[in-house]
């Protein structure tokens, strides 16, 4: 098997291992994304609240709901993303890519990734953001209902967004490149290191890309009849928020989603570092990789 096949598998690992440590601030920035009202009672006021709410109305599970089809969705996700990363990587035939170049890597991966995984996560954010009255409702219960009120394109529902932000591995990946290599030219890196670049690169993407986040969330749930609460495109998400909710309701849920992205960045790309020795060693064992093969890893 080819180097970017053992990337993906690695990247698949450390994606279910950094999901299942995080996935709790997941649902929390979720539900502050898409909570278009402060003033009920049943309202979430802040990350604090709403986890007081969520397990004083729906036990610990409700912190975890839909962490199935997450976990499916950031292993096909990564999978996909670092399969065309480093295939990309391959094509360029360069041991340090420029700016450019890495970014260039990064938009293919990323619009290749969006394209084949939105199905997914369209599906975890209707049950990670399910209001609490609302019918538990598992990941193929909840595609079926999806195909039966809005047909297959339902799935593709916020793929706009969702490819505009492409720019935000982009940005993190090429952050980390950057630093990595810096680091490289002095000494070999560590797994603190990795931990560390990851939380560095993620920072700054999700820093950038928050407003875009919280539009492809909403565009994602099922689209109100309210003309007032229905988004039709990326520039209508953004001129409704900024009306009826101020320029804050871009940022709903920033704190939450930077410690959560922080640490599943740091988490994947430790993890993902590691994995990927042990990859190559399993493939090699197992007869389904040459023991000679030359590694960009």
């Amino acid at each position: 098997m080819s180097d970017s096949t053992v990337h993906a598998i690695a990247g698949a690992g450390g994606g279910i291992i950094s999901m299942a440590l995080t996935y709790p601030l997941i649902t929390i920035s979720s539900r502050l994304q898409v909570q278009k009202d402060k003033s009920s009672n049943e309202a979430y006021q802040s990350g604090l609240d709403a986890v007081k709410k969520i397990i004083a109305k729906e036990g610990i599970s409700g912190l975890y709901s839909g962490l199935d089809s997450a976990l499916f969705g950031i292993s096909l996700t990564n999978y996909c993303y670092y399969y065309f990363y480093e295939f990309t990587k391959g094509i360029i035939n360069k041991a340090h890519m420029s700016t450019i170049e890495s970014m260039s890597a990064g938009a293919v991966a990323g619009a290749a990734t969006v394209l084949i995984t939105n199905p997914i996560w369209v599906i975890n954010t209707r049950i990670s953001t399910r209001n609490i009255n609302a019918r538990s409702m598992g990941t193929l219960e909840t595609a079926a209902q999806m195909i039966k009120e809005g047909g297959f394109r339902s799935f593709w529902q916020g793929v706009m967004p969702a490819l505009v932000l492409v720019a935000n591995p982009i940005i993190q990946y090429t952050v980390f490149e950057k630093f990595k290599a810096r680091i490289a030219k002095s000494r070999s890196l560590s797994s603190f290191d990795f931990f560390l670049l990851g939380a560095i690169s993620k920072l700054a993407a999700t820093g950038i890309t928050y407003p875009y986040i919280v539009v492809k969330s909403r565009m994602q749930l099922k689209q109100s009849d309210d003309a007032k609460e229905r988004y039709t495109s990326i520039m209508d998400g953004f001129r409704k928020i900024i009306k009826y909710e101020g320029f804050s309701g871009l940022y709903k849920g920033i704190s939450s989603k930077i410690v959560q992205s922080i640490l599943t960045a740091s988490f994947l790309f430790m993890a993902q570092a590691s994995l990927v020795v042990y990859v190559a060693r399993l493939l090699v064992n197992l007869g389904l990789r040459a023991k000679n093969t030359q590694k960009r890893i």
